[in-house]
């Protein structure tokens, strides 16, 4: 079985410091990995580096057989929640979630519609992204990385900001993911919520897999 990410080699220097040094990995389909570490460990540098969004100074990142920067500019099949994602404050959630849809025009509203009620958002919600609570822009973020229903599904701290009883959803929906044969990467320094739901724990430190 073929690595569905292959990381061989991977180093990035920012002002000759070091984010991430030397990174060898592979990640398969089908699994749910956790990447651990504190703020400023790399972990979002890595998400970063695998959705295409920096260039490496070293090394290569295979993703489905093609090399990032080389075949494709980025992942073909991805959704992404990278740090706080950026929505127009004067739309509705689920008009923020069309406009981004009709970048690749593959969904319609009933996907949409499905997936933000799947988060626990309403989809007949009025109310502006300007005027959502702060776990209410997290479910939405998480909203738009699933929609598309993508291979590869890359999640920076998930939980932030998230009742307990949505993070029982959250974690629920993953697993429905991993089921159906996704590759879920996530980012989080909470030990005990990646211990719930991941089939491997990776520790990150100064850009280093530990």
């Amino acid at each position: 079985m073929e690595p569905y990410i292959k990381i061989e080699n991977l180093s990035k220097k920012i002002k000759g410091t070091a984010v991430l040094d030397n990174i060898n990995m592979e990640f398969f389909k089908g699994n749910v990995y956790g990447i651990r570490g504190i703020n400023g460990s790399g972990k979002t540098m890595l998400f970063r580096a695998i959705c295409g969004l920096i260039n490496p100074t070293e090394g290569q990142i295979t993703i489905d057989k093609k090399i990032l920067h080389k075949d494709v500019s980025f992942p073909e099949s991805i959704g992404v929640l990278i740090e706080n994602p950026g929505f127009l404050p004067s739309y509705t959630g689920r008009y923020n979630l069309k406009l981004l849809a009709d970048i690749k025009n593959i969904i319609n509203y009933e996907k949409i519609d499905e997936t933000l009620n799947l988060v626990g958002l309403d989809c007949n919600d009025k109310r502006k992204y300007k005027q959502y609570s702060l776990g209410m822009k997290q479910k939405l973020g998480i909203a738009q990385a699933l929609m598309e229903d993508p291979d590869l599904i890359l999640l920076d701290e998930p939980t932030n900001a998230l009742d307990e009883k949505s993070v029982e959803n959250i974690l629920s929906i993953i697993e429905k993911e991993k089921a159906k044969g996704k590759l879920i990467l996530i980012a989080s320094h909470d030990k005990l919520i990646l211990e719930q739901i991941c089939d491997e724990i990776i520790n990150i430190e100064n850009g280093r897999i530990i």
